[in-house]
């Protein structure tokens, strides 16, 4: 029987008792009202947040391939919900890594450990998990930090994650990557979705490829207009980081890949020497409106001063 804990901000939850398992869950509650779950992704190959919602209880996230939903897109099952992956470490496919494939050389990211802490502006919930290769091996020991933060009208989640290499380890040159949210059907572009970056550019056509400090995508999600951004933060390697976001619904940033987006390039191959640490920060921000409107230029510099 699975467990589900339910980790409240600015609200009142009961005290409960919980016994992990393989298919536990981690139930986030925002101001007393469902926001999202942690899933730890057994049966998906890595763990990812799924579904996401804004303050006024609208699923932003594509329902698939988690739920099958009639009349939605059914592409890649490899994009689930909310999740960070990369597609060459050590040559290692943790990106295009579903169960299901045929793929050689697919890796797995496994949860061996949470714990949590909730309170009145913001709730915690820390995970580490183990990058296995195909024989089980560990690449990369990943510590995630999300904190969830109560606001009457943004859904706001920070993420701090540090990668540590359990021996030498390459990362390599792929679009296939990192850190991604796969959108409602609602945001893509032939349904009128939009999106736009820091440096004014729209579109797909225009957007992808490109190095920018946030992107923001939005579309109209059952009659409310709603956006869905990602800042990347100053501190970050190789700041402002790729985007990897697509007509389709993928909405993802990548640090790693650099020949892939820009031929003029040269091959970025970043290593690691056993015990080196890279570090990363970025948020989530789920606002009411466009970028103009939900005034995300403005939260930006917030979460950038902030820091």
């Amino acid at each position: 029987m699975r467990t589900i804990l339910t980790l409240c901000l600015a609200g009142t939850c009961l005290s409960a008792q919980v016994k992990f398992s393989p298919e536990d869950v981690v139930a986030i509650n925002v101001d007393g009202k469902p926001f999202t779950i942690f899933r730890r992704g057994d049966k998906n190959n890595k763990p990812f947040l799924a579904p996401l919602r804004s303050a006024s209880g609208k699923i932003v996230t594509r329902g698939f391939p988690m739920e099958d939903i009639p009349g939605e897109s059914r592409d890649h099952l490899h994009h689930t919900g909310l999740w960070f992956s990369y597609d060459d470490v050590n040559g290692v496919k943790f990106w295009e890594n579903d169960p299901s494939y045929t793929k050689p050389n697919m890796g797995r990211i496994v949860v061996t450990h949470t714990e949590w802490k909730d309170g009145d502006k913001s709730g915690i919930l820390t995970a580490v998990m183990e990058w296995r290769d195909p024989k089980g091996k560990v690449l990369l020991v990943e510590n995630r930090d999300m904190i969830f933060y109560s606001d009457p009208k943004l859904r706001i989640i920070d993420f701090h994650i540090t990668l540590t290499a359990a021996q030498e380890v390459t990362i390599g040159d792929t679009k296939e990557g990192a850190f991604a949210i796969r959108l409602h059907d609602s945001f893509t572009e032939r349904r009128g979705g939009k999106m736009v970056d820091a440096n004014g550019r729209t579109g797909m056509i225009n957007v992808w490829g490109k190095r920018s400090n946030w992107v923001d995508y939005t579309a109209v999600v059952d009659g409310e207009r709603l956006g869905v951004a990602i800042f990347d933060h100053p501190q970050n390697p190789h700041y402002p980081t790729y985007w990897h976001a697509r007509d389709y619904g993928l909405f993802s940033l990548n640090p790693f890949g650099q020949n892939s987006f820009d031929e003029n390039k040269e091959e970025n191959k970043t290593k690691l020497a056993s015990g080196q640490k890279l570090a990363f920060r970025w948020r989530v921000v789920i606002h009411p409106g466009d970028a103009v409107t939900g005034g995300v230029e403005d939260l930006y510099k917030a979460y950038v001063a902030a820091r």
